[in-house]
């Protein structure tokens, strides 16, 4: 589908360098606005929060992903090994899949850490 706009000069100096990704960007922008009250970005927030908190082992172990964000990941998964998947979406699989890992390094140490104390 072929849609023009018209944008300010600033702006369209700003998107001249993603003018090959202007789907994608657009469709990254819809999503953050469609997304009711941000609930997986808040949810993802406020696992980046605790980790950055200096938690305590026992905190960092307790970390758990919303059924939400649960869901979202599952479903991007699916679209990745399916073929099926955006550009966009590619994108927020990759946040997540980062997360994942600092989660998951951040456990390891923590067990790590409770091995030592005993």
């Amino acid at each position: 589908m072929l849609i023009t706009i018209e944008v300010p000069e600033k702006l369209g100096r700003k998107l001249r360098p993603y003018q090959d990704r202007l789907p994608e960007l657009l469709e990254l922008g819809l999503r953050e606005v469609q997304q009711p009250s941000g609930e997986t970005l808040q949810d993802v927030d406020a696992i980046l929060s605790v980790l950055a908190n200096r938690p305590t082992p026992e905190e960092i172990l307790a970390i758990r992903p919303s059924d939400e964000v649960q869901a979202r990941f599952s479903e991007l998964l699916a679209q990745s090994k399916a073929g099926t998947i955006s550009r966009a979406d590619e994108s927020e699989l990759e946040r997540y899949m980062m997360l994942e890992h600092f989660v998951r390094l951040a456990k390891a140490q923590a067990l790590q850490s409770l091995g030592k104390a005993e």
